[in-house]
């Protein structure tokens, strides 16, 4: 059975056809480049421009003024080394146990079937169409003062972390995925004498490493790109994240510094796309499919 295109091969194989099909070809892919490429060439370019160039009108394609001492003056000025490693403590930190608890959680509904799950999942999906502002007062007053607990957890690794343990999308995505697995192989295990927490350790996280990847990419770019929370619950400016410690320390600094730091900011998310990228790909699409 042949898959029928926009653009027949007869018409294809023309002199014509080919050439209109590769201009909208170009077209496009040059069109989604711009759009895509355009903001993150002129945040880079920028960073290596004076500060007048910066503001000028119409704005330069190329810097004039090659200034690459930008970055090194955005990295020392506003301490970025600290405020990076605050940020990755935050993120790896919640990207435990995100990898802990949302697992759990998922492998529990997904293959021990509890009472009520699909009820429980139910609810935990109905999360998702909440907007986010709207939790971050009753999730500021929760931290501000822990029922039970009586704590107040400001300036604290937990008022990041506690928040995003329980994430309904990385549940979900985990959740699809373990249903992928055949119930087979896990009847086999059981067979063996294996326990749901050995089967769990021992069989399903080790086929579960795509979808383990991308729940891992998720938290970790999930806390680093975060602005509103970390500037609630960490004013201290020796505990901020790299974005807030960058707005908290702007005032003053000339334009063109601050857009090199911004630019330091965003490159390790970009790193990261770009590596495993392939990942998320196989990732995201690997529980579509039983096989």
């Amino acid at each position: 059975m042949s898959t029928r295109t926009l653009i027949s091969p007869a018409q294809l194989a023309r002199p014509r056809g080919k050439v209109l099909y590769w201009v909208t070809f170009a077209v496009v892919v040059g069109g989604f480049t711009l759009v895509f490429l355009g903001p993150l060439y002129w945040m880079v370019s920028s960073g290596f421009k004076d500060a007048q160039e910066v503001v000028r009108t119409p704005p330069t394609l190329v810097p004039g003024s090659f200034a690459p001492d930008n970055y090194t003056r955005a990295w020392e000025v506003m301490d970025l080394a600290k405020l990076l490693g605050n940020t990755l403590y935050y993120a790896f930190g919640a990207l435990a146990f995100q990898l802990v608890l949302d697992v759990a959680a998922a492998y529990s509904l997904s293959k021990l079937r509890p009472v009520f799950g699909k009820a429980i999942l139910g609810m935990m999906l109905a999360t998702l169409m909440i907007p986010a502002t709207v939790l971050v007062v009753p999730q500021y007053l929760t931290v501000l003062d822990v029922p039970v607990f009586e704590r107040n957890l400001l300036n604290t690794p937990w008022a990041i972390w506690l928040p995003s343990v329980t994430n309904a999308f990385n549940i979900f995505l985990l959740k699809r995925f373990f249903d992928s697995i055949p119930r087979e192989l896990l009847d086999a295990a059981q067979m063996d004498g294996a326990s749901p927490m050995r089967t769990l350790r021992s069989i399903v996280l080790p086929i579960s490493r795509p979808i383990l990847g991308v729940v891992s990419i998720f938290a970790v770019v999930g806390v680093w790109k975060d602005f509103l929370w970390p500037m609630l619950t960490l004013p201290d400016p020796n505990k901020q994240t790299l974005n807030v410690g960058i707005y908290s320390l702007s005032n003053g600094v000339p334009v063109n510094v601050l857009i090199a730091a911004l630019t330091i900011a965003s490159l390790p998310t970009l790193l990261i796309f770009l590596v495993f990228q392939r990942n998320i790909m196989s990732g995201l699409t690997a529980g579509g499919l039983k096989g």
